[in-house]
C-alpha cells in the first residue's frame, strides 16, 4: 500500500510574518531563567531548562501540535475517507499531547547540549537577546499563519515573483537554508516519521502480506526524491514569510550565528530531538490507522 503525504516538519527554529498576514507583537516575552555570567556553576539540567524557555519550546510544541491535528485529519481522508469522525480525532489529540511531546524532547535534547555549557551559554546569549526573542516570536508567528492554505499559497507566490526578479533576498534565504542544512536534515527527519509509521502499521496487521523491514525501507526510499520535491517547495515560501520584516543585517547576524560551533550544535541537537519526537508520534499514528482501518476499537 502507498504511505500517506508526508507531514513536513521544519522543526528549526525561524522566521517572520511578511505584509499579508495578520500583524504580530513586535516585544516578546523575555525568558524568566537567566543563565548566570559569573562563572557560578549550574547543574546541566538546570542550564538546558534555561535554554529551552530562551527557546520557547513550548510554544513551537503547541504549534507542531495544531499541525498534527491538521496532519491526523489528512490521514483519515486517505486512508479511511469519513469513517473516522470524533473517535479518530480524539485519538490524534492524544497521540500529539503536548506534555508527552515536551518530555520527549526535553530528554533528547539534553543528551545533545548538556556536557558543553560554554556552547549552552552562546545559545542562551543569542536567542535571549532583543532580537533573539524577536526573531523567535515571529517563527512561531509565521508557521502558525501557514496553517492557513491562503496564507501557504500568498507565500509561494511571493517567492516566485522575488525569482523572477533575481531578487537579492531570496540568495539570503538560501544561504541561511544551507548554513543550517535544512532541506537534508527535513528530508531524513520525514523519511525516518514515514519509516515509523510503516512499523506502527506494521504492528497493527494493516498490511495483506507481512512487510520485512528491507520491504520497509525500500518503500520509504522509494519516496526520497517526492519528499526532497515536498519539503523544497514548502521551505522557501516559508523562509520568505517568516524572514520578511528582518533586514538584511539581521537575517546576516542570524546566519553568521547559524555558522558557529554552537549554532551548528544547536540545529543538530534541535533536530535529532524532535526527530525522537515524531519518530515516537508517526509509530503511534500508524498503529491507531492499522486499528481504525480494520474496524477495531482506538
Amino acid at each position: 500500500m502507498a504511505l500517506p503525504s508526508t507531514l513536513i516538519r521544519l522543526v528549526l527554529l525561524l522566521g517572520t510574518v511578511a505584509a499579508p498576514l495578520p500583524a504580530v507583537a513586535q516585544t516578546a516575552p523575555e525568558p524568566s531563567v537567566p543563565l548566570p555570567h559569573d562563572g557560578q556553576a549550574m547543574a546541566p539540567g538546570v542550564q538546558v531548562a534555561a535554554l529551552e524557555e530562551a527557546l520557547r519550546i513550548g510554544d513551537v510544541i503547541a504549534v507542531m501540535r495544531e499541525e498534527g491535528l491538521e496532519y491526523g485529519s489528512s490521514l483519515e481522508a486517505e486512508l479511511f475517507p469519513e469513517r473516522g469522525g470524533s473517535r479518530w480525532r480524539a485519538v490524534v489529540g492524544l497521540i500529539y499531547d503536548t506534555e508527552s511531546m515536551r518530555k520527549r524532547f526535553d530528554a533528547a535534547f539534553e543528551a545533545e547540549v548538556a556536557q558543553d555549557p560554554e556552547a549552552i551559554g552562546q545559545m542562551f546569549d543569542f536567542f535571549a537577546s532583543d532580537i533573539g526573542q524577536r526573531i523567535l516570536q515571529l517563527e512561531i508567528e509565521a508557521r502558525r499563519a501557514l496553517l492557513d492554505e491562503a496564507a501557504e499559497e500568498a507565500a509561494k507566490v511571493a517567492v516566485e515573483e522575488m525569482s523572477a526578479r533575481n531578487d537579492p533576498r531570496l540568495e539570503l534565504l538560501r544561504e541561511f537554508a544551507e548554513a543550517n542544512d535544512l532541506i537534508e536534515l527535513n528530508v531524513v527527519g520525514a523519511l525516518n516519521s514515514n519509516l515509523a509509521f510503516y512499523r506502527g502499521m506494521a504492528d497493527g496487521s494493516a498490511f495483506e502480506q507481512p512487510m520485512s523491514e528491507e520491504d520497509m525501507l525500500a518503500d520509504v526510499w522509494s519516496q526520497e526524491a517526492d519528499v526532497r520535491r515536498e519539503t523544497e517547495a514548502w521551505l522557501f515560501p516559508y523562509l520568505a514569510l517568516a524572514y520578511g520584516s528582518l533586514s538584511d543585517a539581521e537575517l546576516k547576524d542570524y546566519i553568521a550565528f547559524s555558522k558557529t560551533p554552537a549554532g551548528r550544535k544547536l540545529n543538530a541537537a534541535t533536530f535529532r530531538a524532535f526527530d525522537a519526537v515524531f519518530s515516537a508520534i508517526s509509530r503511534d499514528l500508524g498503529r491507531a490507522a492499522a486499528r481504525q482501518m480494520q474496524g477495531e476499537d482506538i
